[in-house]
């Protein structure tokens, strides 16, 4: 197999991924190993790779948006079979038996165990994933089409739930990478008035493009209060901008795995019932739900293929802006 490995957490300019040759992964009981196609690049393995999230393992191949073939299936595991398409996550396992787990909450699991994070990921050629965490795909889309989905998709959709966007409301979207270019298809097929705020001129373009009533700068309040509002820029003082352009009792979801300090704000921001709330990670449920909607819409997202070779160039490009799509690592 081949795979982009990282050693040591170091700034993208280094290029600290390290692209290796080596034995075949083997499934383990409950296991299915996966002929990797295609992986998402996402935000989150830029933090990871440069250390903004502390290293869990390592070495440690990164990626959790992966879409792929099985070509062997471990022991006592049912429900899959070879040459079946997968999908692989950010979450790669929990306990199953935490008050978490068994309410429906298993990305709360103190246990939980994440692609790319705690045990290897996709950006490979070959990679092993937990037989009941593996994602059913819907069919009609190709692998490209599919990998952006598995987490800046599904992760966007728990957002939207997460800050009670109601179908006809008004929704702010603070920042317009990945996840926000497929959250606002979602909305809008919900019938909501999307207002989106990002100080690239290119991404409000793009905004308009994609639906939005109005889109403009941080300092560009929208003209109307918002029903709800999900922030997807990493940076603290976003989320005070969101909190006051949305309306009485309105809540502004974070979404982001990594935030630098919220900085102080009044408490007159928060008054009248207004909630801030945290989206981490996303469960199973989230994934078939959002999954079986991009069949409905269905939602699609520009994609700008790199060859495998050039991860630490598409994580450097992704630090910089320099993209035209979501990346998407081509592995096969």
């Amino acid at each position: 197999m081949r795979a982009a490995r990282l050693h040591t957490p170091a700034p993208v300019a280094g290029r600290p991924l390290t692209l290796e040759e080596g034995e075949d992964p083997r499934p383990g009981p409950g296991e299915i190993l996966v002929e990797v196609a295609a992986c998402g690049v996402c935000r989150t393995d830029l933090q990871l790779v440069e250390g903004d999230l502390r290293p869990r393992r390592l070495p440690i191949v990164p990626g959790h948006q992966a879409v792929g073939r099985v070509v062997a299936v471990g022991r006592d595991v049912d429900g899959w079979s070879v040459d079946d398409r997968v999908g692989i996550g950010w979450l790669a396992g929990t306990c199953g038996r935490c008050r978490f787990c068994r309410t429906g909450r298993e990305n709360l699991c103190e246990e939980a165990r994440f692609t790319g994070w705690d045990r290897d990921g996709g950006y490979a050629t070959l990679t092993t994933v937990r037989a009941d965490f593996a994602l059913r795909l819907p069919p009609g889309r190709s692998d490209l089409e599919l990998a952006p989905l598995l987490c800046g998709g599904v992760i966007g959709y728990r957002a939207l739930r997460l800050a009670e966007v109601r179908p006809g409301g008004t929704l702010g979207l603070y920042g317009f990478g990945a996840s926000a270019s497929l959250a606002i298809q979602v909305a809008t097929h919900w019938g909501c008035d999307v207002y989106v705020v990002t100080r690239s001129e290119r991404e409000q373009e793009r905004a308009r493009r994609l639906g939005a009533v109005w889109a403009g700068g941080y300092d560009d309040p929208p003209p109307v209060p918002l029903d709800a509002a999900v922030t997807f820029a990493p940076v603290g003082w976003v989320v005070v901008k969101a909190l006051e352009a949305v309306d009485r009792g309105a809540t502004v979801a974070i979404n982001a795995i990594h935030l630098d300090r919220i900085p102080e704000f009044g408490y007159e921001s928060l008054w009248w019932e207004r909630r801030l709330r945290s989206v981490a990670n996303y469960t199973r449920a989230d994934a078939e739900a959002f999954l079986a909607l991009t069949g409905e819409i269905p939602v699609t997202t520009a994609i700008d293929p790199r060859p495998l070779s050039e991860a630490n160039r598409a994580l450097a490009d992704l630090a910089t802006g320099n993209v035209d799509g979501t990346l998407v690592l081509v592995t096969s």
